[in-house]
């Protein structure tokens, strides 16, 4: 990870400053505000603002009640109350900003996620940084023969040093002659005195996409976790699910309760269809049920059988 001159003396601004507020706070995401969380080869991702907590989820489901009202016991059956049933209102009450710094090709795939308020690096007032993602070797795989959008085997030896090298050479490439197209270099000083630098907005499209760029990120608690659900989950991509991982470990931080009840019953539970409940029941009190008989297709047998973890019934 690296951060520039600028950025680094933010942080120490950032961090030195004491303030008083009547606002709820979380401690120990307090303890990391502003910090830049390493990620991949050069990224990271910062806590920049916050709002509410835990008991701020609890005022808005019961907003007859103000905070401090009841015990920490009673907040969290209500929270894993409303997490069960996917009352979904409450969560929106807290919000959080990220400062992230991505490759390009994972910012596309991010940008998906359209509820949240995002403002990134323009290209067309600054000159991109000279920083390209690089896979390490154990993330270096081929194309899956069973995923359309998902990795196979580990490419090792001679290929992966190709593979690596053709990655690198081209990045580095690109940005040289995104440099000579500029006319500048990436240090701020002009390459010929004699030439016109061509416009920032055209001369970034000769870049590739393992550059990396950086955007603020905001979004309440809600979307935060249907995030998070789907990219910290192990079939999504390493690179953004290195990102997710990081966000999670936020979370947990700003608000443990609802961390708890998320990990419990969104990612560490599982949606059943009404033909899955009937199997589920069969399996319970012993009877024998196969594939045909239940209904279901192959793809949906394998995901209940490995929710069930019953392997030994997959087909």
């Amino acid at each position: 990870m690296k951060l520039t001159k600028e950025q680094a003396q933010e942080i120490k601004d950032q961090q030195s400053q004491s303030n008083s507020t009547k606002r709820v706070t979380a401690p120990e995401l307090e303890k990391i505000l502003y910090e830049a969380i390493p990620i991949l080869d050069h990224g990271f991702i910062r806590v920049v603002d916050y709002m509410g907590d835990d008991t701020s989820i609890v005022q808005a489901a019961r907003v007859s009640y103000g905070k401090g009202t009841k015990k920490v016991s009673t907040d969290s059956g209500l929270i894993k109350y409303l997490m069960r049933h996917w009352h979904s209102t409450p969560f929106e009450m807290c919000e959080i900003k990220y400062h992230v710094k991505l490759p390009i090709f994972i910012a596309r795939q991010w940008i998906r996620h359209r509820t949240a308020n995002v403002n990134e690096y323009s290209a067309r007032y600054s000159i991109l940084d000279k920083e390209f993602y690089l896979p390490s070797s154990e993330n270096l795989a081929a194309q899956s023969q069973s995923n359309r959008q998902g990795r196979g085997e580990v490419i090792e030896g001679e290929q992966a040093k190709q593979v690596l090298e053709l990655l690198k050479n081209d990045a580095e490439r690109t940005y040289k002659n995104y440099e000579e197209m500029l006319n500048q270099r990436f240090d701020g000083t002009t390459i010929d005195e004699n030439k016109k630098g061509l416009a920032r907005e055209l001369a970034r499209m000769n870049l590739t996409l393992n550059t990396y760029t950086q955007w603020y990120w905001k979004t309440d608690l809600l979307n935060l976790m249907n995030f998070l659900r789907l990219r910290a989950d192990s079939h999504a991509q390493y690179e953004i699910r290195a990102y997710a991982d990081a966000m999670l470990d936020t979370v947990k931080k700003w608000v443990p309760i609802t961390y708890e009840a998320f990990m419990d019953y969104r990612v560490g539970g599982t949606e059943v269809s009404s033909k899955g409940k009937k199997v589920i029941q069969k399996l319970i009190s012993g009877e024998k049920v196969d594939i045909e008989q239940s209904g279901l297709s192959k793809r949906e047998w394998n995901e209940l059988m490995l929710a069930l973890e019953l392997k030994d019934k997959l087909i």
